[in-house]
Parts: C-alpha cells; structure tokens; sequence
C-alpha cells in the first residue's frame, strides 16, 4: 500500500482561535483550469471563507483564489463560489446541524491528495471571548512547559 502524498497549501489558525471545532470532512473542490495551476503555486487564501448549503449543494465562500498569471482570458473571478464535492448524505447532516443547532462550517486547510485539490471543512460553534483567552492562556501554559522541559534536558 502506498503513502498518500499530501501537500499543504493554505490553512485557517483563525478558525481555530474563534471556533471550537466539532467535526471535521474533507471535500473535493469543483476548480476550473487556471484555478488549479494557481492552487499548486500556493496562491490561495481561506481567512475570510465560509462553507454555505444551499439547494443540496455545499459551496464555499469568500475563497481567494488568485488569477495564474499566464491564465489570460482563461482566469475566472478569485472570489467566486465554488462547490464543494461531498456525498449527498454528508451534504444533509450538515445542513440540518447548521439550521437546527447554530453550528457554522468553517474551511479550515487546503491542500493537494495525490495531485487533487482538497478541502477540510469543520462544524464549528463560536467560541465567546472568555472561551479565547481560556484559549490563549493554556496555550502559553503548554508553551512555557515545553520550554522548561527543553531547558532541564538539554544536557
């Protein structure tokens, strides 16, 4: 059996700083020509996107895709909705989790699976501000102890 080649290309710390993530799948992206040759250069943004179910069909976004500079008239707009390729059943347990609960989808990477551009999607609810400085706070615990562990081993 062979390894899976992965390769990050985008990822979303925001997402995990205001969201607490509950689940997480993983979607292919409906892309055009260009768009891809531009995904492989690494010139991609997720800050500011969004996952939306609409009419049985998962679109993200606010996804900034920039134009492949030898693209022409072939470039598409890089903010454009694309879909996103999940099975039908998944599409339906996150839509009824979305209106029924609160819950939000967040992307949270992109990345290239044996050459296919991929997104991980998160159901994710808000985190209060109260919720991010808890966050914060062991975080820099976690880091502090690491140091620490560094220092005395350190030989």
């Amino acid at each position: 059996m062979a390894k899976e080649s992965i390769k990050l290309i985008a990822g979303n710390k925001k997402a995990y700083h205001d969201y607490f993530i509950e689940e997480k799948y993983e979607a292919g992206i409906e892309l055009y020509g260009t768009e891809i040759k531009s995904i492989r250069q690494g010139r991609v943004s997720i800050k500011e996107a969004y996952v939306d179910i609409d009419n049985g069909e998962a679109w993200v976004e606010g996804m900034n895709i920039s134009p492949y500079e030898k693209g022409n008239i072939f470039n598409r707009d890089p903010l454009r909705r694309r879909r996103l390729l999940l099975h039908k059943n998944e599409i339906l347990k996150l839509g009824a989790a979305v209106e029924a609960k609160g819950y939000t989808l967040v992307p949270l990477e992109v990345y290239l699976k044996e050459g296919r551009a991929k997104v991980q999607i998160g159901l994710a609810r808000g985190k209060h501000a109260y919720d991010k400085r808890e966050s914060l706070k062991k975080n820099d615990m976690r880091r502090e102890a690491e140091r620490d562990y560094k220092d005395v081993y350190r030989g």
